[in-house]
């Protein structure tokens, strides 16, 4: 007679069917978790030592046989077997054979509900504390490019249309404080990832001595759960940092949208770097911004995981149930997309040039200075509904002539306000506009310098 596996015990009369085996396993992508895995497990034989379940000799041995296990997997000499299911049991049955019967001891007191929810979380943090570095990173780039280019000026746009003129660096720091918040959040949700399940067993806690503080602390985690229920059931802690990295996905869209919109010979702004475009099959002029438009692109791809995992959680009664094997995969796929997305958006920003005299001119394309001729007239004593109704004039007159305002004469400002002087040109230039917008967080060159310096500080 075959042996049973090792969870089937003896109310099961016959072995898990072929295919059922081959549709529930999960261990083909759980085994990602094998560090955290081992992670838990030695602290958790060391709390069983420590409360005394187990002998400090057994649990030294454990841990002896777990430093095994872990080099092996590392070496690439472990054998994973689909037999057992899941990262855990796999672990388990090799710390067994290595060590013998005191093997079969470290599961006292958890279940692999409890085991799963922390050998998650610990994974939920560590991929956190990644992203926080990859987004400093690209904040860090971002902030170097802006104080590169505190000069130049650019048509800032509204519906898509050429509205007022903006500091170059203004745009790109706007980015910059979008990635601030989303490290922000990440950083406000690791606290919540870093609460210890283990000791919740099952789902009602366990009859053993056991010492979950304990736990919590030796995994450098902030506190344990409060509900055993709650505790081997939630999945907040992968959903919360899932929709953080969907946000952070949707800022790097946009960032990329302008890059694209930019690197189009129509504006001609930025200069794509060789390395990160490609080319044609069939058009041999053609560069192609591929690696924005993946980007952008794969944003999408995380928004879906996010609702996978919010579509699974959200008809679940109490407590652990088997859909939760579905919570791994979607998690798994975010943090590889938005790490591999931040880590090359740096890359890609870093070799990035702009061309400063393509933003210049196309200053002089949709009268981005109306509204300085409107505040103008209102600095006049003209009511700001008027001076706004006799800039609309002033803009179709100019329209009409194919020039910009600050190209019209002064006779024909005239015709429309006599309140318009000689010095209507000092106020029109596209630089003076820039300048005089010091209000806080304004595109002004100390508004800017200032944000800079901001952000310099946060950077450490």
């Amino acid at each position: 007679m075959n042996e049973k596996p090792m969870l089937r015990g003896e109310i099961f009369a016959e072995n898990t069917a072929a295919i059922a085996e081959e549709y529930t396993e999960s261990v083909s992508y759980d085994r990602k978790l094998f560090r955290q895995d081992i992670k838990g497990s030695r602290a958790h034989a060391r709390m069983l030592a420590r409360q005394g379940v187990l002998t400090g000799p057994e649990a030294e041995e454990l841990l002896r046989g777990l430093d095994l296990v872990q080099k092996e997997i590392e070496e690439g000499g472990f054998v994973w077997k689909r037999k057992l299911e899941d990262v855990h049991m796999n672990i388990e049955s090799r710390l067994t054979e290595l060590v013998g019967e005191v093997g079969k001891k470290l599961h006292t007191g958890r279940s692999r509900n409890d085991q799963v929810a922390l050998d998650f979380r610990l994974f939920v943090s560590d991929a956190l504390e990644n992203w926080q570095r990859l987004s400093k990173e690209l904040i860090r780039v971002l902030t170097d490019k802006a104080e590169e280019h505190q000069e130049v000026i650019l048509p800032g746009c509204t519906h898509m249309q050429p509205a007022q003129p903006v500091a170059l660096a203004q745009h790109l720091l706007a980015y910059a404080w979008m990635l601030k918040r989303d490290f922000e959040r990440m950083a406000d949700a690791a606290a919540r990832v870093r609460v210890s399940p283990l000791g919740a067993a099952a789902l009602a806690g366990t009859t053993y001595p056991l010492d979950p503080d304990f736990v919590a602390e030796q995994l450098g985690f902030t506190g344990c759960f409060a509900n055993s229920m709650d505790a081997v059931s939630d999945r907040d802690f992968a959903l919360e940092p899932m929709f953080g990295a969907a946000l952070c996905m949707a800022h790097l869209s946009r960032l990329c949208e302008d890059i694209i919109i930019w690197a189009n010979p129509a504006f001609g702004f930025v200069r794509l770097p060789d390395a990160f475009s490609t080319g044609s099959s069939i058009m041999p002029q053609k560069k192609n911004p591929d690696v924005a438009e993946l980007v952008r692109g794969k944003s999408g791809r995380v928004y879906g995981d996010l609702f996978s995992l919010l579509t699974t959680v959200k008809g679940l009664p109490m407590t652990y149930n088997r859909d939760l094997q579905e919570d791994k995969e979607p998690f798994f796929d975010v943090h590889e997309t938005l790490s591999a997305s931040l880590a090359v958006m740096a890359a890609m920003l870093k070799e990035l040039r702009f061309n400063a005299g393509r933003m210049r001119d196309s200053l002089s394309r949709g009268f981005v200075n109306a509204t300085e001729l409107a505040d103008y007239l209102a600095g006049k004593g003209v009511p700001f509904r008027e001076a706004h109704r006799l800039t609309g004039r002033a803009v179709a007159l100019a329209e009409g002539r194919g020039c910009g305002l600050e190209d019209l004469p002064l006779d024909a400002f005239k015709d429309i306000s006599p309140l318009v002087e000689q010095d209507v040109y000092a106020v029109l230039s596209f630089e003076a506009a820039v300048k005089r917008r010091e209000s806080p967080g304004g595109t002004g060159p100390r508004s800017v310098a200032g944000q800079l310096v901001s952000l310099r500080g946060w950077l450490g």
